[in-house]
């Protein structure tokens, strides 16, 4: 439902900002505001701000930002209608009325739930009869645990048509609401109804509340249907709902992560073992919904597929589904377990130390795709070579996010220039050259921009400070450029934003005073921007940033003609400034290594230098794309 606005600051008025937070986080008084840890990302030294006057945190480390409600729907894995009745408790506030039609759907459901609650404390109870011997003898062979039982509320459903049925009349339950429930099947032919679970281990379906709302059902015979699932009702859609949901969430957070797996004993099997931020889809493919739901939980849930033919496809088919929904910082994670395996058998085989290795060899969505478009293909000729590319630019091609897209296409032609051995550019301009890395250059043609021309008098004169090789970076001067020239700019770029560390004097705080106006201005564009910034006290800051000749719009730069140009610019100089940052880690961790001779230097060293040649290869192919 939606929520007035005045309602909605009614909550945030009433419950403390930092009372929510300090529930979770240590926080400490500093002047007008709390700081603590980052409850977001690791971290030694505190650099989350919660601004109580103003009703928002920052965390300056990893960019995490938001007001109460958005505070908890991250810590708690909740959903905006979720964290706003929460709040609306705790602020002893009633929650607005419903329209006629939402209460009448209300009152419906309500009456649903409480048929389906009656129906699983009834499959618990049978679950402990002498008929179900045989059901507690399969979890006993397949080393369930008694409290896993209890936790999952597991049951039996009897071999007999109408038990149930008879059961809930008993309770005074109309047969209407048995077959709305999805608990009674037939009777349309003047027959009486009859059970649709009969003599199966019963899994209780639950949404994201922890009601439950149906029942997935194991044969313990030799019925054709080895699993059968509850039928689409007026509170249960298959497609928009994970097994376990309720139970993984708060598990899920601290475990920065949640597991996908493929049926409802793999997931009980994960949690017994100690992974219990582990969900599974309701015996379909992964749908757009399921994917929208794990993304609520983790920024990177893992898949978890058997590493037979079969498992492969249904990996491939999930890279076929997720390619459109990527979104800057939210992508998936593929394991592939050995030998055809599931989880329960893995860890009943091997033991959780295989499936803790398993998960922390996953890979991301780009290897698998690339390895969806390779297996069992052949590549020993350009046209098999150039039918690949088109294969996988075909699918790249169909990612929404404009800036996920151009990461994927770098980074695939980069792959494949690797692999089949393209041959680089030969005798470029030595104009082209970076002065200081040995690499290339950021200087974009037709109307694009370079280093030199982003360096004002006064600093260009000025020589560099020994070890502060950023402090004149005209690259570090454009990425706080562009989000206060461009409209729209900031919001997409914030998160990328926040690492960057600033070393010229000011530029920090300009950032910093950049995202609180987003919490504060209603239209970010420049002129909003600029009065924030001056209001702050950053005026000199800003005029050092914005030369007099950009603000009289002689620059080129400065007139990007849209969003999505800006944001391009934007990456490709967050892609220089990481180059530079990484020459300096490269010489750091080569001093390192040459006092150490430790392995571990020579890997961290090297994996320095492969990170340093990618990003290369990324400056070079958007130079020949410019």
């Amino acid at each position: 439902m939606a929520f007035p606005p005045q309602f909605l600051d009614e909550i945030r008025a009433r419950v403390p900002l930092s009372d929510v937070v300090g529930k979770q986080v240590r926080l400490i008084r500093r002047g007008r505001e709390f700081v603590g840890l980052c409850p977001f990302h690791k971290e030694k030294s505190p650099s989350f701000a919660v601004v109580e006057d103003k009703g928002f945190f920052h965390c300056f480390g990893c960019g995490a930002h938001g007001d109460v409600i958005g505070f908890l729907m991250r810590t708690e894995n909740l959903s905006f209608p979720e964290s706003v009745e929460r709040l609306a408790g705790l602020a002893g506030l009633q929650m607005p009325e419903q329209s006629p039609v939402e209460r009448e759907r209300a009152k419906r459901a309500a009456t649903l739930y409480d048929v389906l609650e009656e129906a699983c404390r009834w499959f618990e109870e049978q679950l402990r009869t002498p008929g179900a011997a045989e059901v507690r003898a399969y979890l006993e062979r397949r080393g369930v645990r008694s409290d896993t039982v209890e936790r999952f509320r597991l049951g039996y459903a009897p071999d007999a048509r109408s038990r149930l049925i008879q059961h809930l009349k008993g309770k005074e339950v109309p047969d209407r609401l048995m077959a709305e429930a999805g608990l009674a099947v037939g009777g349309e032919d003047g027959r009486d109804a009859g059970d649709r679970f009969r003599h199966r281990l019963i899994f209780p379906i639950t949404d994201r509340g922890g009601r439950v709302i149906a029942f997935g059902g194991r044969t313990m015979g030799d019925h054709p249907a080895k699993y059968l699932n509850s039928p689409e009702t007026p509170v249960f859609h298959k497609g928009a709902l994970l097994y376990g949901y309720a139970l993984a969430r708060k598990a899920a957070h601290e475990a920065g992560t949640v597991i996908v797996a493929e049926g409802y004993m793999d997931v009980i099997a994960l949690a017994q073992a100690g992974f219990a931020h582990a969900v599974a889809p309701l015996g379909t493919a992964l749908t757009e919904a399921q994917i929208g739901l794990l993304w609520k939980m983790a920024d990177e849930p893992i898949l978890c597929f058997d590493g037979d033919s079969a498992g492969k496809r249904a990996a491939f088919r999930s890279v076929e589904r997720a390619l459109p929904l990527l979104q800057p910082g939210r992508s998936l994670r593929f394991a592939l377990l050995p030998g055809g395996q599931d989880p329960d058998d893995l860890i009943r085989a091997r033991g959780k130390q295989a499936m803790a290795q398993v998960l922390a060899s996953a890979v991301p969505l780009l290897d698998m795709l690339w390895k969806s478009r390779i297996e069992g293909g052949r590549f020993d000729t350009p046209e098999r070579r150039a039918g690949l590319e088109q294969e996988l630019n075909q699918a790249i091609a169909t990612i929404g996010d404009t800036s996920v897209r151009f990461h994927y296409q770098s980074a695939m032609r980069a792959r494949l220039r690797e692999v089949f051995g393209a041959a680089r550019r030969a005798n470029r301009p030595q104009e082209r050259r970076m002065g200081q890395g040995g690499g290339r250059s950021a200087g974009r043609r037709q109307g694009g921009w370079n280093q030199s021309r982003w360096s004002p008098p006064e600093l260009e004169q000025r020589p560099s400070a020994p070890g502060a090789r950023h402090e004149d970076d005209p690259t570090q001067r454009m990425l706080l450029v562009l989000p206060i020239l461009v409209p729209g700019l900031l919001e997409r770029v914030a998160e990328r934003l926040a690492e960057v560390g600033f070393a010229a004097q000011g530029f920090g705080a300009v950032r910093d005073a950049l995202f609180e106006a987003a919490m504060s201005e209603e239209i970010l564009d420049r002129e909003a921007l600029e009065r924030h910034l001056t209001a702050t006290g950053l005026s000199a800051v800003v005029r050092r940033l914005l030369p007099e000749a950009g603000r009289s719009g002689d620059d080129p730069v400065l007139r990007v003609e849209s969003v999505d140009e800006g944001e391009r610019l934007w990456h490709h100089a967050f892609e220089l400034y990481q180059h530079h940052a990484l020459d300096e880690e490269i010489e750091a961790d080569a001093a390192a290594w040459a006092v150490e001779q430790s392995d571990e230097a020579w890997q961290r060293l090297k994996a320095k230098q492969e990170l340093k040649q990618a990003t290369e290869a990324r400056l070079l192919q958007a130079e020949d794309d410019a």
